[in-house]
């Protein structure tokens, strides 16, 4: 960590902040303090520097246009490059995955350089938009239960050789390329479609975050009260027949 305290960085909230993912920093931010964390959080928006310095960086969701641009604009910082090889975790959810994946097809129906942090190619799919409350299994290794959250997306995501799928759907699209996988992470890399926000309806994710920052396998207890009401309904709603 740096300077003892968990410094929590939010990306481009102006770019990457439409369907409500800065919820995931909310969590991020609440689930250390009950832990009584001290935690630094930084907002960082598309004219700022992203600092290199943090501990967990988030990126959410966000329209064509505002997703060029903040590919642009983070290939030309480098500073989120440049904290994940000083070892910093990332997590990202739709939009912000594409970007942290080799290329997407952008506004302009153009191949789009991504960021290259995941091995992800996403393109444009051909079928009906993938909408709706999703439920997948995460992958074994991780140890965490099932992936509730909702997606709505038109892109198809595939992974390459060294990206490990984040989960496998029971419920829903996820990537959409078929093959039953959702998102996609590395050892510090992490991306999913899922909006929800989705650290609200998993919050053992935004532990495992935590958990990799401080570079512990365990963490005090925390009220989970709240999240568990909410992933019951959310998983609830998936399973339900249309």
């Amino acid at each position: 960590m740096s300077d003892n305290s968990l410094r929590l960085v939010w990306i481009y909230p102006d770019l990457l902040s439409t369907y409500g993912d800065q919820g995931n920093a909310l969590v991020v931010e609440r689930r250390a303090r009950q832990r009584g964390l001290d935690v630094a959080r930084v907002d960082v928006r598309s004219d700022q520097p992203v600092p290199t310095s943090g501990d967990i960086y988030l990126i959410g969701g966000g329209e064509d246009r505002p997703q060029r641009l903040a590919a642009e604009r983070l290939r030309r910082d480098g500073g989120l490059n440049r904290a994940v090889s000083n070892g910093a975790i990332v997590f990202s959810v739709c939009a912000g995955y594409q970007i942290l994946g080799h290329e997407f097809i952008n506004d302009l129906g153009e191949k789009e350089p991504g960021l290259g942090l995941l091995d992800v190619v996403s393109t444009r799919g051909e079928a009906a938009r993938c909408v709706g409350d999703v439920l997948a299994d995460i992958d074994a290794p991780l140890r965490l239960p099932p992936l509730t959250g909702f997606e709505n997306h038109q892109g198809v995501t595939h992974l390459g050789p060294t990206a490990r799928p984040l989960a496998r759907v029971r419920f829903g699209n996820g990537n959409g390329t078929g093959d039953g996988t959702e998102g996609a992470y590395n050892d510090t890399v992490f991306g999913t479609y899922m909006h929800g926000p989705v650290l609200a309806r998993n919050p053992l994710i935004a532990d495992l975050l935590l958990k990799l920052a401080l570079d512990v396998n365990a963490l005090p207890p925390a009220d989970d009260r709240w999240y568990e009401a909410l992933r019951e309904e959310r998983i609830a709603a998936a399973t339900q027949p249309a």
